[in-house]
């Protein structure tokens, strides 16, 4: 039998490389993955870390030993990957990503035909225990096989052996090499109406990972199309090194590149990726920084100007803003619970048209409901020009109408007890209390959500009012004060 793995969590997969996450790990898990969704085709791709590609073949030789014929797309976001499923008509799609976490770590992001997630509750804890069952020395003799040696670490397989795994995966007849970048490319660009486009000048960190060559294919069609678009490249070549750090503009040290490109190029707005480029972060012609939750409500009412009956889903940490612009637009505002698994189902179950997250996650029901890091961008854009105003201006309307104070971190001995102390103090006092997701307490002029980390002893407090900026302020400190006073 095989041993324990714990890599998988509650939506992906994600582990210390070497020790949680193995070539040998990747090779189970892409067995199981077959042979759990019974996967006659499966497309795989892999972000721009070095370790990434070895995971990635030995993950298609399990997927092509458990019968599966296997399309790899190459280096790709995981938004490329759900384009590909759904675009191939393939029976499941598999990204070998880590995101934003550290270099020593990896992972993988999986999804059913139709790029439907694949969570817990709808196959993962199952993939796992298929992954588990195989035993050690069928799975170490299959990776000798298609190393052609004993089998060896990320480095070595990488520097030394992937020429091999390769001709050995081409040899089955069940492994091909396609790109899907052209057909891509083409859809995101369906989302706008190009000639609505006035000149603009937009800064662009990709991060060093995988959405520079996105990008370069934007706007070789761009050009092509003579969409008057000047792109400002920061940190735009892929590498899997990440000279200048790993990409995750949700730091905020990690901001300042962008920011400062901004400024010195004098452009309209800034954008800037993680390293998979699910998510996208935005900067204003000041290069200040705007908080996911107000592109939320900007691309609500994006979507409402295109389809005045639109129904959207947010998530109920900060909401305010997002019900007044979809409210006051005529469309449907819709909560549901933080997280794309629940998001995505929200809104299949509703035919939403779009879905957004204070985390930068936004998902779009014609991409599959899944999340995209490219879509927003490209309709912030459009909808600076159709309103001839700027980004700044129109978000410091809804940061003034709405002020939120972000998300505040607690690391606490007793979370529980903490949230006690809340619930007691301001829930008698509440006119509205909303448990979609943690405790949401409304009263007359402002409102707040209170979340449980699933994985850690942390409380994650998000605050706001209805355009009063100082008692935003007081109420953060009031209730921060209670939650801490262990």
């Amino acid at each position: 039998m095989g041993s324990q793995i714990t890599c998988f969590k509650a939506y992906d997969i994600r582990g210390e490389l070497n020790s949680q996450l193995t070539e040998e790990i990747a090779y189970r898990i892409g067995y199981a993955f077959a042979a759990e969704l019974s996967a006659k085709t499966v497309v795989v791709g892999s972000d721009v870390r070095l370790t990434s590609t070895p995971l990635k073949l030995a993950l298609s030789a399990g997927l092509i030993d458990a019968g599966a014929k296997v399309t790899d797309i190459g280096m790709a976001g995981t938004e490329e990957i759900y384009f590909a499923t759904k675009h191939l008509g393939v029976d499941g799609g598999i990204e070998v990503t880590a995101s934003h976490n550290p270099i020593n770590y990896n992972g993988m992001k999986l999804v059913k035909a139709g790029s439907v997630p694949i969570s817990g509750d709808t196959g993962l804890n199952a993939i796992k225990v298929r992954a588990e069952a195989l035993s050690e020395e069928y799975v170490s003799g299959r990776l000798s096989y298609y190393t052609s040696g004993a089998f060896i670490d990320a480095d070595a397989f990488f520097n030394g052996h992937a020429h091999i795994a390769i001709e050995k995966l081409e040899e089955t007849g069940q492994y091909s090499k396609q790109s899907c970048m052209k057909n891509y490319v083409t859809h995101m660009l369906s989302y706008v109406e190009l000639n609505n486009f006035t000149p603009l000048k937009v800064v662009v960190n990709a991060g060093n990972g995988a959405a520079g060559p996105v990008l370069d294919a934007i706007e070789h069609e761009m050009q092509r199309l003579k969409v008057p678009i000047e792109f400002i490249k920061v940190h735009h070549n892929a590498d899997g090194t990440f000279p200048n750090g790993i990409p995750n503009p949700l730091l905020p040290e990690n901001r300042a590149d962008t920011a400062n490109a901004v400024k010195a190029s004098g452009a309209d707005f800034g954008i800037a990726w993680d390293g998979d480029f699910d998510r996208c972060f935005l900067f204003d012609a000041d290069g200040e920084f705007i908080e996911g939750y107000y592109i939320v409500g900007l691309l609500a009412e994006a979507f409402i100007e295109k389809n005045t009956d639109s129904k959207i889903i947010y998530d109920p940490r900060v909401y305010w803003n997002t019900e007044d612009i979809v409210a006051n637009a005529g469309g449907t505002p819709i909560k549901s619970k933080t997280g794309h698994a629940f998001i995505k189902e929200r809104m299949r179950k509703e035919d939403a048209v779009y879905g957004g997250e204070m985390s930068a996650h936004h998902y779009f029901r014609d991409f599959a409901y899944c999340d995209s890091g490219m879509i927003p961008w490209l309709l912030i854009a459009e909808l600076v020009c159709v309103k001839q105003q700027t980004l700044a201006s129109m978000v410091k309307e809804r940061i003034k109408a709405f002020p939120s104070s972000g998300e505040i971190n607690s690391k606490l001995k007793d979370a529980d007890a903490a949230l006690e102390r809340v619930t007691n103090r301001y829930q008698p006092l509440a006119s509205v209390v909303d448990a979609t997701d943690g405790l949401g307490l409304e009263f007359d002029d402002w409102r707040f959500n209170l979340r449980k980390s699933n994985t850690e002893p942390v409380i994650r407090l998000n605050v706001e009012s209805k355009g009063n900026i100082s008692l935003m302020e007081e109420k953060t400190k009031e209730v921060l004060a209670l939650i801490r006073a262990e």
